[in-house]
């Protein structure tokens, strides 16, 4: 591939597995990308799609995956821990090689107005926002799915493309560019939601945290934990090392443990270079010192 894109599609099912592996399915059976994850989590009930290939292969993925979930996934009955608003809730394309800014915003903004003739409501988010308020992925989902018929009535809330209507079974989508991020959760060893909930506040740059942090708690009623899930939106101005640190510190303040943590999807191997340096004291490492990253050249 000369150029590479990556598609990283959350649907809002985690639970019933037949209609996952129908969904999957219309991905894989997409020609031309290579799927390199699907993450499903019960908790959320939410499935992260992760795929790379040239552009016009990973839209195409993108059409498919999107035409499956929405066939099948009815918002009206669905609840889970996770923040959402649409059968197919987010789904940002990233950059990865040989793709300019440019190129990139085509295929989303291609894509939101081929969701938007069939019918769903469709707001584009950073890069690709079309006004600086919808920029923030967390500011256009505000209030959720259960929000939607209000926003629905208010002209600040027209849809970038399709219906300006609640549409109950599928929602609304929101679609765009993005720097890659990493999607990154931590599990504690304490039922008490209050503490995820005021760890993930201190994690927030708007909670006098972090800068590149967005973080919230979540119950994990299965394992009987919870967690403070975030995203990392820029991982070299605040690296994996740092986050975990830092809620490590705030955890033991409850006198609570961290249980293990996670990473949803692939990760830069770039986002790993400070777990390196910073967890292993490694004095001036490079990426380079990698055998592997020396074959992808």
């Amino acid at each position: 591939m000369s150029k590479i894109l990556l598609c990283e599609l959350n649907v809002s099912e985690g639970t019933d597995l037949a209609k996952i592996e129908c969904i999957t399915a219309a991905l894989k059976d997409t020609p031309g990308i290579t799927v390199m994850d699907v993450d499903s989590d019960k908790d959320h009930n939410r499935t992260v799609y992760t795929w790379i290939g040239e552009p016009g292969d990973v839209l195409q993925g993108a059409m498919n995956v999107t035409a499956k979930a929405v066939e099948l996934i009815d918002m009206e009955t669905h609840s889970g821990s996770h923040p959402r608003m649409g059968a197919v809730d987010v789904v940002p394309f990233v950059p990865v090689r040989n793709v300019e800014k440019e190129e990139a915003l085509s295929i989303a903004r291609r894509y939101g107005s081929w969701l938007g003739s069939i019918g769903v409501p469709v707001y584009y988010y950073e890069e690709a926002a079309t006004r600086p308020e919808r920029e923030s992925l967390v500011s256009i989902r505000k209030g959720q799915y259960e929000a939607l018929p209000e926003k629905m009535k208010d002209e600040a809330w027209r849809p970038d493309e399709g219906p300006f209507d609640f549409v109950p079974k599928s929602g609304a989508t929101v679609t765009g560019v993005r720097f890659p991020l990493v999607a990154y959760n931590v599990n504690l060893r304490t039922t008490d939601l209050g503490i995820a909930k005021a760890i993930a506040n201190r994690m927030r740059f708007a909670g006098g945290g972090l800068r590149f942090v967005r973080a919230i708690g979540l119950p994990l009623e299965d394992k009987g934990m919870v967690q403070v899930s975030m995203n990392l939106t820029n991982y070299e101005k605040t690296p994996i090392p740092m986050v975990y640190f830092l809620i490590k510190a705030l955890a033991e303040t409850y006198g609570v443990a961290i249980a293990e943590a996670e990473l949803v999807g692939p990760v830069p191997l770039a986002a790993l270079k400070d777990v390196v340096a910073m967890c292993l004291q490694v004095r001036d490492f490079d990426i380079s010192q990698i055998i592997e990253t020396n074959l992808l050249r």
